[in-house]
């Protein structure tokens, strides 16, 4: 049996970045030692194949003809929003066509490293998780963040942990790893940034323990292309907190 991973790229004016990170998702070779427990003497290789499932959020720098070309070329499967609704919808849109066994999000620019992919997979191949984050904060090599970034998101972790039972270090990651049976089931409705604490919210409403493993990190500046800002982080607040009482 053929396993498969389907990575959703969401792209919002990412031009300087984004033949790069398709290059990377393209080259990457997902291969995932497994253990499969006490009685198994030796590891075993499992080689995933790749789904490469982009999704332009309405760009308008030249993103859209990069994935034209990639597409036409036969490397991706590609989605276009008429106009820009933000990373949730984008995410979202990937979700609805997915077809793979496992699901990883993967941003358009160069923060996160595609060879990792084989970190986030071997807890879900050897049955330990269901849903597994590669956190910035447990030791991975990283180019140093904003500190009010990293403050803002060490508070908005606090605060899932708190509202959700749980001790995550890292909710904000981009690195988010599923079977994709969870996700399927789970209505989400962000379309911004506020995906991440909506997904995270449900997940752990739902019973599911996120297995957390450490991942590199190479954070960009605002004016090489970083979009998030102070104002998403009231925005993830109210959604941690909405969530913890309604679906």
């Amino acid at each position: 049996m053929t396993l498969k991973l389907s990575i959703i790229v969401p792209v919002y004016n990412e031009v300087a970045t984004l033949p790069e990170i398709l290059s990377r998702v393209r080259r990457v070779d997902v291969t995932v030692w497994v253990d499969f427990g006490p009685y198994s003497y030796l590891e075993q290789p499992i080689r995933l194949e790749k789904e490469i499932i982009v999704v332009d959020d309405g760009s308008q720098d030249g993103s859209r003809e990069i994935i034209q070309s990639e597409e036409a070329a036969g490397h991706i499967r590609a989605f276009y929003h008429a106009r820009n609704q933000g990373k949730g919808a984008a995410v979202r849109t990937g979700l609805q066509h997915a077809t793979g066994d496992f699901i990883v999000i993967q941003d358009a620019d160069l923060e996160y490293d595609p060879r990792e992919y084989r970190i986030l997979l071997q807890p879900l191949l050897e049955g330990r998780a269901y849903v597994v984050y590669g956190s910035r904060f447990r030791g991975g090599p990283t180019k140093a963040m904003f500190f009010l970034h990293m403050l803002g998101n060490r508070f908005l972790t606090l605060v899932t942990n708190i509202l959700y039972d749980s001790i995550i270090t890292d909710m904000e990651t981009c690195y988010k790893c599923f079977c994709a049976d969870v996700v399927r089931n789970i209505p989400l409705q962000a379309r911004g940034f506020e995906f991440e604490p909506e997904i995270t919210a449900k997940v752990l409403k739902r019973g599911y323990r996120i297995y957390e493993v450490p991942i590199s990190y190479t954070g960009r500046e605002f004016h090489e292309g970083k979009k998030i800002s102070w104002r998403d982080g009231f925005k993830a607040l109210w959604t941690l907190i909405k969530y913890r009482f309604v679906d």
